[in-house]
């Protein structure tokens, strides 16, 4: 799934409709997703095919993108939304979770879990842009070079990405999931305020941005990252 979504970013959208992780997750094959979620997969794929023939759209080629600057992007794109819109949403939840509270218990989960997810994903940005990126950023310039490399914080790029990067992407795919499901896919209850609605949606909005800043690490940026290390 990683592969189809990194060489075509509009079918992100044909996973995410049936509620298949294809960020955090997304190194299994289609087959097995669909199986895992009780999706036909020869329904999905029709969709898929159309989605790719069909032409339309303008899908940002991320794949041809040079590392480094897939880095800057990464950095000024999503982990400053992370930052900003971290500040933005609490004040709304607690809001909601005090008002609303009583008659929806799940609104102090939501909180919890959120609150979670941003000191989480505040430390795991920490250490991407004080240890990973440098030494991606390093790869690069090292390129065509017999220099030789060192890295502050891990011994193996693979082994860092696979145990630690890797697994905490699917630990905040799996905070995002349980809070989705809490909140009945972000949908505001028949009692449920202006407030309440906004906030649910603005809690949409940052697990999509999350996946697809996922999507770019996981699927692309880590493995290239990967493969340049082994070359030089």
């Amino acid at each position: 799934m990683g592969e189809l979504v990194a060489a075509d970013y509009r079918t992100a959208s044909v996973f995410y409709a049936h509620g298949i992780d294809f960020c955090c997750r997304g190194n299994r094959p289609v087959e097995e997703a669909c199986a895992e979620n009780k999706v036909d997969v020869n329904q999905l794929l029709y969709k898929l095919e159309n989605l790719t023939n069909s032409g339309q759209g303008d899908a940002v080629d991320y794949q041809s993108w040079p590392l480094d600057l897939l880095i800057d992007y990464i950095v000024k794109k999503h982990h400053r939304y992370v930052r900003s819109k971290s500040d933005e949403i609490k004040p709304f939840l607690s809001k909601i979770a005090d008002v609303h509270g009583d008659r929806h218990p799940e609104l102090q989960e939501v909180k919890q879990l959120f609150y979670g997810a941003t000191d989480a994903l505040a430390q795991h940005m920490q250490k991407e842009e004080q240890i990973l990126f440098p030494y991606v950023e390093s790869l690069v310039k090292a390129q065509g070079n017999s220099q030789k490399l060192t890295s502050e914080g891990f011994d193996s790029l693979e082994t860092y990405i696979a145990e630690t990067m890797q697994v905490e992407h699917e630990t905040e795919g799996e905070r995002f999931r349980t809070i989705a499901d809490l909140t009945n896919n972000y949908t505001p209850p028949a009692d449920g305020c202006r407030t309440y609605e906004v906030t649910l949606a603005m809690l949409r909005e940052f697990e999509q941005d999350l996946h697809h800043h996922i999507h770019l690490e996981n699927n692309i940026l880590f493995p290239k990252a990967v493969m340049l290390e082994k070359s030089i």
